[in-house]
């Protein structure tokens, strides 16, 4: 398997290279150069199978060349070992057409830790034995910073340095950061910036030509491609639980970076038959306006409860873009360029009339999302975080035909965004057991202000140069 970036200047690259790089020489972030299929036979014998069983049916296509099933299959049950639940992903019933898909079984209790447990251990094998040691730079509107340093922390051959928004992420993502003490983690919070400006430095580092030529530089982000590649696993697991090959299977999900619902869409590429996917936005809705309307146009960001979907840039959005437009890297690029020049862009008739077919999308506010979290409580026992929330609201209201399941990606334990639960419900969720001494941890990071200058003259005074 070979992966190609979206804006059609770097070279080709496998999968280890395209795991080590992150995002692409040119800007553009990579694919694979042709979508692997699974038949629906290949599709109906996943039933009954263990999450580990579905990890390595999916992915073995897109490591081909690089690892073989069995190490794919060594990796993968370290990675799930570590998580809560023995179904790793489970989903919950709600009612006779709804259900949750619960992401947040893992070490930092969102769905990002299904991946990015797996990213550690792939960076880990990598490098190993070799002398190439990477600088991993992030930014996080809460959940992947977490997740990402739970999975790196004390591992050989890479540092890790991760941006936040300072004052917006939740108390409790913002500790499962910061009270990771281990000597390869870095925790940068920015000052007056939003996660935007985050993703755009960490972009500006990795196309600085003396920044990213001094120091090996990767990602952890959902630009790179082993973090889409793990995600979509669940879809399968998910669908062929609900009836998948024979039945289509609906998934609605709150999404700020199109990484999760890209997923959804590369399950569909590669033949699980999904009968829509519901992108569901919270105020900051550029994903819903460039779905339902063709505009793409970057707003203010606006702070809500839902933290990690305060995005107006959502980075995945060019891979969608690329698939649909005809894959031609150079006309992307130039449509790209026009975006981050006058931060507005429209969709062309190509791309705008491919995602219609696929996808659907709404636009949540927080009474809409507050009433669906009391719904989830009152009607179905589940208590739901901000984000998850969204996406039920989406899904109730997507008018589905009744035969046809539709599965709400649970994003998040309710604990980690505590104050917004309790506001909605009356009820405050406690933390599992296993993080259940979070604030009582000691704290570490660095207050900057959100500059260039700033963040990359803090990282070269600890970061490892290129041999």
């Amino acid at each position: 398997m070979r992966y190609i970036s979206t804006r059609g200047d770097a070279p080709a690259l496998d999968f280890e290279q395209v795991t080590l790089a992150g995002l692409a020489s040119d800007g553009g972030l990579y694919l694979p150069e042709t979508w692997p299929s699974l038949s629906t036979e290949e599709i109906a014998a996943l039933r009954g199978a263990s999450y580990v069983d579905t990890a390595v049916a999916v992915m073995a296509p897109f490591v081909e060349g690089t690892l073989s099933r069995e190490d794919l299959r060594s990796l993968c049950e370290q990675a799930y070992g570590r998580f809560a639940h023995a179904a790793v992903t489970p989903l919950v019933q709600l009612d006779h057409q709804h259900w949750l898909l619960e992401l947040f079984h893992g070490p930092t209790l969102a769905f990002k830790d299904v991946a990015l447990q797996l990213l550690g251990l792939l960076f880990e094998r990598f490098l190993a034995g070799s002398q190439h040691h990477v600088t991993v730079i992030g930014a996080t509107s809460g959940d992947t910073g977490s997740a990402a340093i739970d999975a790196l922390a004390g591992r050989a051959g890479v540092d890790i340095f991760m941006l936040h928004p300072k004052g917006r992420v939740s108390e409790v993502q913002r500790r499962q950061m910061t009270t990771v003490l281990a000597p390869n983690v870095h925790n940068l919070a920015l000052e007056n910036a939003s996660f935007d400006d985050c993703q755009a430095l960490v972009k500006a580092m990795f196309n600085d030509p003396h920044f990213s030529g001094t120091f090996a530089l990767s990602a952890v982000n959902s630009i790179n491609w082993a973090r889409l590649m793990a995600q979509v696993v669940y879809y399968f697991y998910a669908a062929v639980r609900l009836g998948a090959p024979e039945r289509p299977v609906a998934f609605a999900v709150p999404t700020g970076n199109f990484g999760d619902v890209f997923a959804g869409y590369v399950a569909a590429k590669m033949g699980l038959p999904v009968a829509k996917l519901i992108v569901a936005t919270n105020v900051n809705d550029i994903l819903h306006r460039a779905l339902s309307a063709g505009d793409y146009s970057q707003g203010t960001v606006v702070p809500t409860p839902s933290p990690s979907m305060d995005i107006q840039v959502s980075s995945n959005f060019e891979r969608l873009l690329f698939d649909l437009g005809g894959r031609d890297g150079h006309a992307l690029a130039a449509q790209m360029q026009g975006f981050e020049a006058s931060k507005a862009m429209r969709l062309t008739n190509a791309q705008a009339g491919g995602a219609s077919a696929l996808f659907a999308s709404d636009r949540v506010d927080l009474d809409d999302m507050a009433l669906a979290m009391r719904w989830a409580s009152e009607d179905a026992g589940q208590v739901i975080d901000p984000h998850t929330a969204i996406g039920l609201a989406a899904a109730r209201r997507a008018g589905l035909p009744a035969d046809v399941p539709v599965v709400t990606l649970a994003t998040a334990h309710p604990a980690k965004f505590g104050d917004a639960v309790e506001r909605a419900i009356g009820m405050r969720p406690g933390l599992p057991a296993r993080v259940g001494d979070l604030f009582d941890r000691e704290e570490r990071y660095a207050t900057l202000p959100g500059t260039f200058e700033a963040v990359t003259a803090y990282i070269a005074e600890r970061a490892v140069a290129r041999a």
